[in-house]
């Protein structure tokens, strides 16, 4: 990088590109450590989610076997009748820049199940709804996973912008800063020596001019 020439408007404007950059890097500091906190909140979401998914499935299961016991093929053909819907809405948030998902099951859960309830058990009934928990608690385990995948790659994006400015813009300015400021100090004292001598050598010549002899 080609070295400015030191003056005093290009000293300016590298302390106000220091000003600027520690501003920056500040800034860059403070968005990172709040999306790390961000992070790890939902680290700790998406954990807990898992195990309610985990423990939900299991009971989900654990009814549709009794159902199938309780009543044969007839649960077979009772879960079919169930429709089936994939459809979901995303939408978007945005926290400190970086734009998380938002996911929404388009699939609304009636107030009973779709089936007949004649020759049906409770313990069908409590398998469909138990599923439809678990379908709420997948979409909502996706928008989590998804905004953690984001948010650490926001943060890895802003450590490295907040590096770049700690370790090479800023010492590369406070560099620049000292160099010019350097040369204008070196120019000032070769100035105020060489004013010194014209100042010393008019005295001279007027001190002799003082001294000669009128004719």
């Amino acid at each position: 990088m080609p070295q400015t020439a030191p003056t005093k408007s290009n000293l300016n404007a590298a302390k106000r590109s220091r000003t600027l950059a520690s501003t920056g890097y500040e800034l860059m500091d403070r968005k990172r450590n709040i999306l790390i906190r961000e992070l790890m909140s939902l680290i700790d979401d998406a954990k807990a989610l898992q195990e309610r998914i985990d423990a939900t499935f299991a009971e989900a299961y654990a009814s549709m076997r009794m159902a199938e016991i309780s009543m044969g093929g007839g649960a077979r053909l009772a879960a079919d009748s169930v429709p089936i819907d994939n459809g979901f809405s995303l939408r978007s948030k945005s926290v400190m820049g970086v734009e998380l998902p938002y996911v929404t099951d388009k699939y609304t859960i009636p107030d009973g199940p779709p089936y007949g309830l004649a020759f049906t058990s409770s313990e069908l009934d409590d398998a469909y709804f138990k599923f439809q928990e678990v379908r709420e608690l997948i979409c909502e385990l996706a928008q989590t996973e998804n905004s953690i995948y984001r948010l650490a790659y926001a943060i890895k994006k802003a450590q490295k912008r907040a590096n770049a400015l700690k370790n090479i813009v800023i010492p590369g300015l406070d560099s620049e800063i000292f160099r010019i400021s350097d040369a204008l100090e070196e120019k000032e004292r070769e100035e105020f020596v060489r004013l010194k001598v014209v100042k010393a050598r008019n005295t001279s010549v007027k001190g002799e001019r003082q001294d000669a002899p009128d004719e």
